[in-house]
């Protein structure tokens, strides 16, 4: 029986693709570098803004002082349009009351910043949906890691094995794997559904109300 769930963020509760987009492309055409486009960005997304602009930005510039200082420049873009045109996707807020009239905690592990983790759920969400929320941070290594999602499985009071982690990219899939919980993969976020298979998800979904119809 599931108990909790942890969902990934970016792609899989909220569609913040479009603000991420433009932050990388501001900082690029700052410093006179090619932009990139939509797509190749969203496949870009999903293991912290530190690797987002290292893959967006020319490998001969890996490691340089450049990279450091638009590292600086795309969190400090993105911390002024983090809510701009992001928003949960259609689906999200009815399956995460039905979680919760369920009696399943809803936590949320991210690799992206803490600080924007908590303003985006703040700006997006109702006070009180997530019992856990939690992005990049200097005590827990990143996923797929699996030590910040056993950690949240521990606060919540809930073994592994009765716990979901639910996301839209191998990273999710294989962190969930490494924790030992079920591995919930959604297709309607920024990776192809050959990823999910490829990395081994336990169940692949639709739509956001098809993980309700399958506790059921």
């Amino acid at each position: 029986m599931i108990k909790a769930m942890i969902f990934d963020l970016d792609g899989t509760l909220v569609d913040s693709l479009a603000d991420l987009v433009t932050s990388i492309n501001t900082v690029l055409a700052r410093e006179d570098l090619p932009l990139r486009e939509r797509d190749e960005i969203r496949l870009m997304i999903g293991q912290g803004m530190a690797n987002l602009v290292r893959r967006a930005i020319p490998e001969s510039l890996h490691g340089t002082e450049l990279e450091t200082r638009m590292l600086a420049a795309a969190n400090a873009d993105y911390d002024r349009r983090c809510i701009e045109k992001t928003r949960p996707y259609p689906g999200v807020q009815p399956l995460l009351e039905g979680l919760c009239a369920r009696g399943i905690a809803v936590a949320v592990l991210s690799n992206k910043p803490d600080a924007f983790v908590l303003r985006i759920l703040g700006a997006l969400f109702p006070e009180g949906t997530f019992a856990e929320a939690r992005g990049e941070r200097t005590d827990f290594p990143k996923k797929p890691d699996p030590a910040s999602a056993l950690d949240i499985a521990r606060r919540l009071g809930v073994e592994p094995a009765s716990c979901a982690f639910v996301g839209d990219s191998g990273v999710d899939i294989a962190t969930g794997r490494a924790a030992g919980m079920l591995s919930i993969g959604v297709t309607w976020g920024y990776r192809e559904r050959a990823e999910l298979e490829a990395a081994g998800a336990a169940v692949l979904v639709n739509r956001p109300e098809e993980i309700l119809g399958f506790l059921e």
